[in-house]
């Protein structure tokens, strides 16, 4: 049990000495807050040259429309908040996903006492980690240079500011509607500041705007507004120019709050307004900070941990954070109670659900399982507005930004699609998703970027792959993933009924034995006349492949583990090529990028050879050995990767988190399983991190996961039982976890070699169905 219930025992000590008596049905609980152990500052210690996570404290609620983040950076930095940085510009609504693709629709608010300061570098304030509060709920910072603290907490679309100033006669709040285009209007007798910001940084129409109002509990004795380069219009109400702000001054006594009620809506002034009056009206302060409290705890209580180690369950939790945060709520609810959106890819205000900020070439891989597992009725949600991007857009997201953004390779919003439909989730609109998938397999035209879609589909479909000699980058990566998304769709149409569609992507899914190199053993891009694109080393980063080398990308074989097994030689031949990857000095070629990327740099330092586990291509080969009758192997590297890779620390990732996928990892690997193949209902089981864990499940059922014996030198599984019963396999069932059981694992220092290995127990691939 946790230690923090040694107190609860003292204190029983304490009550049985005084006399009191306890009844059978009494107990004495400490309630066991995880959301306080989730550190929002995890992975922000990052720059250009080297991510530890790339992430920055986000203030929110799981899936918010709107983030808010202390910046250290200036405007348009997409290293908005660097850890090592000591001076704070001010608090911003962001709606960043990541940054290399930087923010858009942002604004901020600031305190400044004495003299009136407006420009960024100026009035930026020195502040310290120890005078800072960072929790998935509510930010706090102390400006040392003017005695002030800020504070934020969050809603769905609002927050609520306190500043709390000294004894001034001049104390301001400066609101910052940065550039690229904005509007502020000053209302004295409203006690309000209303406008518009419009900065961006693509994926918008051309009547893109972010509508906010700012509703304050103080009377304003001082109003101006600035306009383009900083210039003070002093006494004015309204700005409106590429780059405008406001400001806002009182007197104030030592101790005294003002608090700011702030809210936004990407389809209108009043949609603002009505925003902020249903998600905070007349509360106070500390109300909205418990809202916002109980909306994390809700989730977190979900999956309850009973662990000694502390450290561990702060990383968890950590992670869990990241990961509940994308797909941001890109939809709101009118003054009818309707369900509206603002669609970034048309420009017009429509019903229905919209969910944005995601790169699937990220996320299909334990995001997306992750929803389908805890959250499907959120996952038909997300669905929905799959379909009405397609309906809007002509075709199927893969990289939203808001809208379309030309980032990133391959065909997984397929793969999300299928893998919800597999596991039983039906309350979506899946027989326009079914067209919107067919497209993307087979339409090369009309693609508004690059990302959409296929590129290279019509090669892909004559040839079996994109060839490396037709100018088309990154063309085996993107072969492997097309084959990928074949099989889903396959998946998806057998569960339709749609037969000669089954008989297709069926086919198609096998594509990646195109690119198999049977000298090399590794995949290796291939000409359009068939031969192999020469000279080949596998060490070289890009090319033909997408943020890794060959080493990364042979195992993106997930609907064929066993197949690809064969082309290499056996299981143990197998085994032996994936323990290279490990063993081989972190050896590299960068030459197709002409520098060394941050994703190298970071696989470099490690000391874990060529194993890329921060970046996404390479995260499930961990699990792979279960496919070659090895589970001990998994077993050992799971662990080995959970204590070394991560940890609750500014520098706690060891390369991009990106969008919730690297946190997903984590989460499902401490769980004790895995998925390897979306668009089958399997998980691959690896090496449980904690004592025990109780998951709720959206019907009610709770599935247990308990590590008997689990202590640190205790990596292996020597024997597991499911629900009363010896359990022999290497793999979960979707539909098992959702009756709901008790899964034991008895665990200890050498490895059970008998365990998983017949068979019956390796989990999916095609070639063994």
């Amino acid at each position: 049990m946790l230690k923090y219930f040694t107190s609860c025992a003292f204190l029983l000590l304490i009550l049985c000495f005084s006399g009191c008596q306890k009844t059978d049905n009494e107990q004495i609980n400490e309630e066991v807050d995880y959301v306080a152990m989730a550190n929002t500052l995890m992975g922000t210690d990052s720059d250009f040259s080297l991510s530890n996570g790339n992430t920055y404290p986000a203030t929110a609620v799981p899936w918010g429309m709107n983030f808010w983040t202390p910046m250290t950076s200036k405007m348009g930095d997409g290293w908005t908040y660097k850890y090592d940085e000591n001076k704070i510009r001010g608090i911003k609504q962001t709606h960043q996903p990541s940054p290399w693709l930087n923010d858009y629709a942002a604004f901020s608010l600031m305190a400044v006492t004495g003299e009136l300061k407006i420009q960024e570098d100026e009035r930026a304030s020195w502040f310290s980690h120890k005078a800072e509060t960072a929790l998935p709920y509510h930010y706090s910072v102390y400006l040392a240079d003017y005695d002030a603290t800020m504070e934020v907490v969050p809603t769905e679309r609002a927050s609520h500011f306190r500043f709390t100033f000294p004894e001034e006669e001049n104390a301001y709040i400066l609101l910052d509607g940065f550039a690229k285009g904005s509007m502020v209007e000053i209302i004295p007798e409203e006690r309000k500041i209303i406008g518009y910001v419009r900065n961006n940084h693509g994926g918008v129409p051309e009547n893109f705007h972010n509508y906010f109002v700012a509703q304050f509990d103080k009377d304003f004795e001082i109003n101006h507004t600035w306009t383009d380069g900083w210039k003070l219009l002093e006494n004015s109400k309204t700005s409106e120019a590429d780059h405008v702000g406001a400001v806002v001054g009182f007197k104030t006594k030592t101790g005294e709050r003002v608090h700011v009620k702030v809210a936004s809506s990407f389809i209108s002034p009043e949609q603002a307004q009505i925003n902020l009056d249903r998600e905070i009206g007349q509360d106070q302060f500390e109300t909205t900070k418990s809202k916002a409290h109980q909306a994390w705890k809700k989730e977190f209580d979900r999956i309850e941990i009973e662990d000694t180690d502390e450290l561990d369950m702060q990383t968890f939790y950590s992670c869990l954070y990241r990961l509940l945060l994308f797909p941001r709520k890109f939809y709101e609810i009118d003054a009818n109670d309707q369900i509206v959106h603002y669609s970034p890819y048309n420009g017009e205000v429509l019903p229905g659900y919209m969910f944005t900020d995601n790169g699937f070439w990220d996320t299909f891989r334990a995001v997306f399982p992750f929803f389908t597992l805890m959250y499907p009725t959120l996952d038909a949600q997300i669905m929905d507005g799959l379909a009405n991007t397609y309906k809007e857009s002509g075709w199927l997201p893969e990289w939203a930004s808001p809208g379309h953004r030309g980032v990133m390779i391959g065909s997984n919003s397929a793969v999300n699609i299928a893998d919800a439909y597999v596991k039983g989730i039906r309350d979506f609109d899946s027989e326009t998703l079914y067209e919107a998938v067919l497209k993307n397999a087979e339409v090369e035209e009309g693609r508004p970027v690059s990302s959409v879609g296929r590129e290279g589909v019509d090669y892909y479909n004559k040839l079996g792959y994109v060839p490396y000699d037709v100018g088309i980058h990154e063309n085996a990566a993107r072969s492997l993933e097309y084959a990928f998304a074949d099989f889903n769709i396959s998946e998806m149409a057998k569960i339709m009924e749609k037969t000669a569609d089954v008989e297709k992507f069926t086919k198609r899914a096998y594509n990646y034995k195109h690119l198999f190199d049977p000298e090399t053993k590794w995949m290796r891009g291939k000409n359009q006349d068939g031969t192999f694109q020469s000279p080949f080393n596998p060490l070289k980063w890009g090319d033909a492949f997408t943020e890794g080398n060959s080493l990364h990308y042979t195992w993106s074989v997930f609907q064929d583990i066993n197949g690809l097994i064969n082309l290499i030689g056996g299981d143990q031949a197998f085994v032996e090529k994936l323990d290279e990857v490990f063993t081989m000095p972190p050896k590299f070629d960068n030459s197709y990028y002409g520098f060394t990327i941050h994703e190298i740099r970071e696989m470099q330092i490690v000391n874990m050879g060529n194993y890329a586990h921060g970046n996404q291509p390479i995260q499930h080969m961990i699990y792979l050995y279960n496919h070659a009758k090895q589970p001990w192997k998994t077993q050992k590297r799971v662990r080995e990767v959970l204590r070394k890779l991560y940890a609750p620390t500014p520098d706690g990732y060891c390369g991009d988190e990106d969008n919730g996928q690297t946190s997903a990892w984590y989460v499902f690997s401490a769980l004790g399983f895995y998925p390897v193949t979306p668009g089958t209902t399997q998980y691959v089981v690896g090496s449980p991190l904690f004592d025990k864990v109780t998951m709720t499940l959206e019907n009610g059922n709770k599935f247990i996961v308990e590590a008997k014996g689990n202590v640190k030198e205790n990596v292996y599984v020597q024997s597991v039982d499911f629900n009363g019963k010896t359990y022999d396999r290497t793999w979960l069932d979707h539909k098992d976890i959702q009756s709901g059981g008790e899964l034991i694992f008895q665990m200890g220092p050498n490895p059970n070699k008998a365990w998983g290995t017949s068979e019956e127990s390796v989990p999916f691939s095609m070639s063994l169905k």
